[in-house]
């Protein structure tokens, strides 16, 4: 009998020291340590008319829309997306109770040096020279035994959210990646995918109160090495990205809209025509509290993928050689800075 890999075992793999898991104690700072100081950012875009594309699914061009977005931005705004405004606000309040705890109480989530799920700072901290201002929670499938060491009488009603959002995002993960692989005149059936279960992970995000944001960091940049992600930003900016030739651009967030985002697998696939997009969280009003909800929607960890030969142009060769999932992301947890120079022909 075979058993199928999870992300979970993969990011097993690739222990991270707990130095660098645990977060500060954000409730006892005054002042922003020297481990957490970023140099001022000069590079905010100032062109406030460009804004990342509005994309309405019940829009009878959103096929087209969808496409023309990942291919020029790697990334939109969805509306009528289906996930019903009063889950989001119950998600975020559920976030915010969870990140409200007691530093000792959170810490008793904490994720394990080998583990991929729990409460900690971003996974991508061990590749930056300074840490964020952030702490996150992350899930994959079940969140029950992290949320009973978190309330060990009163864990049900954050399951019960946590379970109801998972379910939905995948609904709508599936229904978006189906509108993205029609922008390419291709469908699941051109597609090897039939090789297990996605690989999903939910991300809580924190960025607490801080005491001079212009000195800090939310979330470095970074990409996704999902195939998508579909982010809850709430109604306080902070999400920005990058776009070439323009530098960095704030994502004012629309109420009930949720990001999308073209992840490193999707880029792949396409042969580099859709980017896989550079984003950040940056700090950018003292005393507020802001929070995020990201998911991650990966392809099943045997997929073996490729650019897809009928999306070359005449001539064109693939940049990339296949990999597997479990290969891209033992590669990404060793080489976070160009891990797609490391498969590119």
């Amino acid at each position: 009998m075979t058993t199928t890999t999870t992300l979970a075992q993969v990011y097993s793999e690739h222990p991270i020291h707990l130095r660098d898991i645990i977060p500060l104690d954000f409730n006892s700072i005054r002042s922003v340590p020297d481990s957490h100081v970023w140099p001022i950012s000069d590079d905010f875009s100032s062109d406030h008319q460009l804004l990342v594309p509005i994309i309405d699914l019940k829009d009878p061009n959103a096929v087209k829309l969808a496409g023309h977005a990942c291919e020029t931005w790697g990334a939109f705004q969805v509306i009528n997306h289906g996930i019903h405004l009063n889950l989001l606000e119950e998600v975020e309040s559920e976030a915010r109770r969870l990140f409200s705890l007691p530093t000792q109480t959170k810490m008793k989530a904490l994720r394990e040096p080998a583990g991929a799920t729990g409460y900690g700072q971003a996974r991508i901290s061990p590749f930056f020279p300074n840490y964020m201002w952030h702490e996150g929670f992350t899930i994959m499938d079940s969140p029950t035994d992290h949320a009973r060491a978190l309330w060990p009488t009163d864990s049900a009603r954050f399951c019960d959210v946590i379970e109801r959002y998972q379910k939905q995002m995948k609904v709508l993960a599936e229904k978006l990646t189906d509108l993205i692989l029609e922008s390419l005149a291709i469908f699941r059936e051109d597609l090897n995918w039939d090789v297990g279960s996605p690989s999903t992970a939910l991300q809580l995000n924190s960025y607490p109160p801080c005491p001079n944001p212009n000195r800090a960091m939310g979330l470095a940049p970074h990409t996704d090495t999902s195939f998508l992600t579909i982010l809850h930003q709430g109604s306080t900016s902070g999400l920005q990205i990058f776009k070439q030739g323009t530098g960095w651009i704030s994502v004012l967030p629309v109420s009930g809209a949720l990001v999308v985002n073209v992840g490193d697998l999707l880029h792949i696939l396409t042969n580099a025509r859709f980017p896989s997009v550079l984003h950040r969280a940056v700090l950018n009003q003292e005393g507020f509290h802001r929070l995020s909800v990201a998911y991650f929607y990966g392809l099943p960890i045997d997929c073996r993928v490729s650019p897809l030969l009928k999306l070359l142009d005449s001539g064109e060769s693939p940049r990339y050689r296949p990999v597997t999932v479990k290969e891209y992301v033992d590669i990404k947890s060793k080489n976070f800075e160009e891990p797609l120079t490391s498969i590119r022909i």
